[in-house]
């Protein structure tokens, strides 16, 4: 009933498109000249300017060939002429130095460029039908800092890497120097929407909110619904979603919980005055109905319906979600229908994987947060880029 549509976009099928033809497919879906015309330099110069549309070609190249420094990059420019031709340099003049794209690409970062061309692309998948925006889901991953280690009072006056620590699926405490990317995904397309790199020792459940307003606000999307994982069991996330429109589901976190008001399971199931979960009958809206578990069959109560009814229907109960945002959601938490949703939350484990697998968000190379951001952002654009690129090759070949 809430499961989305397959996603449109197979990122697993575009890696297997032939590189050269690949690469020509990416560069087709992406309109740079208005971004390239904000780096040029008005002011004179003795030496001829260089094509930065075609070094900011070659930037966003790098991650889809798995290029992840400037010196990699240049040594490419240099041994490939095709690669040199598609990203739109002159092959009788000799490819950027790595000088050339470090500059640039601090240009990039100053200007706020990659979010800027991020949020256009995400928009023009959307109109695409790409995107559904309709179903989101937000988690982290963590990333290794391209510099050096330092205490983490020291780090938390930069700014930048810190350390952090998270459990695996064993329990066994992991800690890593570096960063956090944080996404938010659509669930039908897997593609990233938003996105904030913080500091590795930054909870996640402080980023959801964040991640949702840049959601609304750069886009005016109608968000139904917004899946995270216990690390966002926080009665702010659940406000925040419900603010926007949405219904938060959210795994609950377990770790220190109290024991639930009497009467009610812990999560947040009303229970009969015979002790047994009632059952879930469906929503009104913010109002949830909840029905006698002997009445529908579930259990076989010793007394009967009599036990709290008059009525063969049996006991009612109805809740409002504004009673306690945190256990009661529409669908019901742990009901087939929230499960389903909850479900949809691997989306943005995938579309991780691909950054950091596939791409090379896991491998930075530049110091610092903005460039590290930037850096991110250049992987995120690939992915959008692509699916932009898969779309008008699949449009296309329907209409031959």
């Amino acid at each position: 009933m809430y499961l989305l549509q397959k996603s449109l976009f197979s990122f697993e099928e575009w890696l297997e498109i032939e590189p050269s033809e690949r690469l020509e497919l990416f560069f087709s879906a992406l309109e740079l000249q208005s971004y390239a015309a904000k780096l040029r330099n008005s002011s004179p110069q003795g030496a001829k300017p260089i094509n930065r549309e075609a070094v900011l070609r070659a930037l966003l190249a790098a991650p889809l060939e798995g290029i992840s420094t400037f010196t990699k990059l240049h040594k490419r420019l240099v041994s490939d002429l095709r690669f040199r031709y598609q990203c739109g340099f002159r092959l009788d003049e000799p490819a950027p130095s790595i000088a050339t794209f470090s500059r640039v690409f601090k240009a990039v970062v100053d200007k706020d460029l990659a979010k800027a061309l991020f949020i256009d692309l995400v928009s023009q998948c959307k109109e695409a039908g790409i995107i559904d925006g309709s179903h989101l889901t937000i988690d982290s991953t963590a990333v290794g800092a391209y510099e050096k280690k330092q205490p983490k009072s020291r780090s938390q006056e930069t700014g930048n890497a810190n350390w952090g620590a998270k459990y695996d699926t064993f329990g066994n405490k992991l800690t890593w120097f570096g960063y956090k990317i944080h996404l938010a995904v659509d669930t039908s397309s897997e593609l990233p929407v938003a996105l904030e790199v913080t500091p590795a020792h930054v909870y996640d459940g402080e980023m959801a909110i964040p991640l949702m307003k840049d959601v609304v606000e750069n886009y005016g999307w109608k968000v139904k619904y917004v899946m995270m994982d216990a690390g966002y069991d926080q009665v702010k996330n659940y406000e925040a979603a419900r603010g926007y429109g949405a219904q938060a589901i959210i795994a609950l976190n377990k770790r220190g919980e109290k024991e639930p008001p009497a009467g009610m399971a812990s999560d947040g199931t009303p229970r009969c005055s015979m002790g047994y979960d009632m059952v879930y009958w469906g929503a009104d809206g913010d109002r949830l109905k909840f029905r006698c578990p002997h009445a529908v069959g579930k259990v076989g109560c010793p007394l009967g319906t009599a036990a709290c009814s008059d009525s063969n229907y049996g006991m009612v109960v109805k809740k409002s979600i504004t009673d306690d945002v945190r256990r009661y959601a529409n669908p019901h938490r742990n009901t087939r229908g929230w499960i389903a949703l909850y479900k949809e939350r691997t989306s943005v484990e995938r579309c991780n994987s691909r950054l950091k697998e596939n791409l090379t968000a896991n491998d930075t190379h530049v110091r610092g947060i903005e460039k590290v951001t930037t850096y991110v952002y250049l992987n995120a654009i690939v992915l959008l880029a692509s699916a932009l690129a898969m779309n008008t090759t699949a449009s296309s070949l329907k209409t031959a």
